[in-house]
């Protein structure tokens, strides 16, 4: 037994020695685009200038503003007197079972969306929430929902 564990050291050497040393890996990276075409999918070049801002710049969004009703234009006037969140408060028009409604963001996390009809009235919080399904008292919005639209969004 003792034989063995005096030769134990030499063995590992010899082992990593006959391993390592034969394989010289060399890694090159190219620093310029000039190698030529390389068979198979193309990967496209990074932006040269990237993108840090997952929205459009608020001069690029348009907005839907035709006949917005009162009680919209008000509530739009009190999310601007409030202090900004985080992320960017929206409202969203949809034709839902034939009639325009509004859905408005959640101020943040795990907090519920509000859903209004054309007169102002909640109909739900169609998600949002711990479980981030509303308050399930409108289940298919988010299937039966169609020609949505950017009425208002916070620029600041």
């Amino acid at each position: 037994m003792r034989l063995l564990f005096s030769f134990a050291p030499l063995l590992a050497a010899t082992l990593l020695s006959s391993t390592a040393c034969q394989r010289q890996v060399a890694v090159t990276t190219p620093t310029d685009d000039t190698a030529g075409p390389v068979s198979g999918p193309s990967t496209p070049a990074p932006v040269a200038n990237p993108t840090t801002e997952a929205t459009p710049e608020p001069a690029m969004v348009s907005f839907d503003t035709t006949a917005r009703p009162a009680w919209l234009q008000k509530k739009i006037s009190a999310l601007q007197a409030e202090k900004p969140q985080n992320p960017r408060a929206r409202i969203l028009s949809y034709t839902l079972d034939g009639k325009t409604v509004y859905y408005q963001s959640a101020p943040c996390c795990d907090q519920f969306t509000t859903l209004y009809d054309a007169k102002g009235k909640v109909i739900c919080q169609p998600d949002g929430g711990i479980t981030g399904r509303g308050d399930g008292k409108c289940p298919d919005f988010e299937k039966n929902r169609t020609n949505e639209k950017l009425v208002w969004e916070d620029a600041r």
